[in-house]
């Protein structure tokens, strides 16, 4: 399906109008779990997220068969700043390496038999420096939500972006602190690393851009225009895309978790279909989780990006669904229920 939108207008609008979970289903999954030979709630969270599935599948005994993956990588013009501990030319050698198979993010989708997609945006054209212009101009942003909407592939049944670009932790901090207020220095982490100096830096860069688009503040997607990336703002169009196509979303961590919270904001319960693959060291990641209503999958102090953390939550959901769909009832199995 192709973009349906032309401008972040029309990209909202699309918002406002894209499908809800199916009731009928998610009742039918209900009725289902409570007739497995298990005690009820003994599966706990695993109980939850399979029913949230099967809705969002519109399939009451549903089946993951076909993950997807998709990386989008994007360069930022605030790198300039000194906002990174490494250089901009990391991301297209990590994007080498990702098509090289070399990377962590390529081991994990082997794992969990997930397609794994990389998407390079204009590498060798930065962003704009957000504390001195916008990042994007219109133009810019639209073909990046464009991007991000056609990297989903409608007959995957699963999906899990993640990005990669070297100051992309300044671009979410900015995010995150223009969506839910608070100072600079709340959502603003090491990132890649940063020393003190590298730290305190990295929050003044991040009060600048504030400052500079206040204006913009009280509009979420103008917000990921003038604060983010290109990487950011097509996660954003991917995720809404899945949604598009009732295929349920794991969100991976501090960067993916503020391109979605644009979408949240702009339209209330629009992230019903995504769940929260995990929680990351980065400082704000826990944070932003909770002001979005999300609990973590996981916690195991990853801070690697690259969609690493949602893709090893795979895992986790597919065990939901083995055990929802593939488990006997008491009367298939001739068990008393006591």
């Amino acid at each position: 399906m192709t973009a349906p939108f032309t401008s972040s207008a029309t990209f909202r609008q699309t918002l406002a109008s894209l499908p809800t979970i199916d009731r009928a289903a998610y009742e039918a999954a209900s009725a289902r779990n409570s007739m497995l030979t298990k005690p009820p709630t003994a599966l706990g969270r695993l109980e939850d997220i399979a029913l949230w599935y099967a809705g969002w599948r519109g399939d009451a005994r549903p089946q993951i068969k076909n993950p997807q993956i998709v990386i989008f990588a994007g360069n930022h013009g605030v790198c300039a700043k000194g906002v990174s501990a490494f250089p901009p030319e990391v991301t297209v050698q990590m994007v080498a390496n990702f098509a090289h198979g070399g990377a962590a993010i390529n081991q994990l989708a082997k794992a969990f038999g997930a397609r794994l997609d990389v998407i390079a945006l204009d590498l060798d054209r930065p962003t704009a420096d957000f504390t001195e212009s916008a990042a994007m101009d219109e133009a810019d942003f639209v073909a990046a939500l464009t991007a991000g909407w056609n990297a989903v592939d409608p007959t995957a049944d699963l999906f899990v972006t993640g990005e990669m670009g070297i100051g992309n932790t300044t671009a979410a901090a900015a995010i995150a602190a223009a969506l839910f207020g608070g100072e600079a220095g709340d959502w603003t982490g090491r990132g890649t690393g940063v020393d003190d100096a590298g730290l305190k830096r990295k929050t003044e860069v991040v009060a600048m851009g504030l400052a500079r688009h206040a204006s913009a503040l009280g509009d979420s997607l103008e917000v990921l225009r003038c604060l983010g990336g290109r990487e950011l703002a097509a996660m954003a169009g991917a995720i809404a895309a899945a949604r598009a196509h009732r295929i349920p979303v794991i969100l991976d961590g501090f960067i993916c978790t503020a391109a979605a919270a644009t979408l949240e904001r702009a339209v209330p319960g629009v992230l019903d279909h995504a769940v929260a693959g995990h929680q990351s060291a980065e400082q704000a990641h826990a944070r932003l989780l909770t002001a979005l209503g999300k609990a973590p999958l996981l916690q195991l102090g990853l801070r690697l990006g690259e969609g690493s953390g949602a893709a090893l939550a795979i895992g986790v959901l597919q065990g939901a669904i083995a055990c929802h769909s593939g488990m006997a009832t008491f009367a298939e199995a001739g068990v008393s229920e006591g």
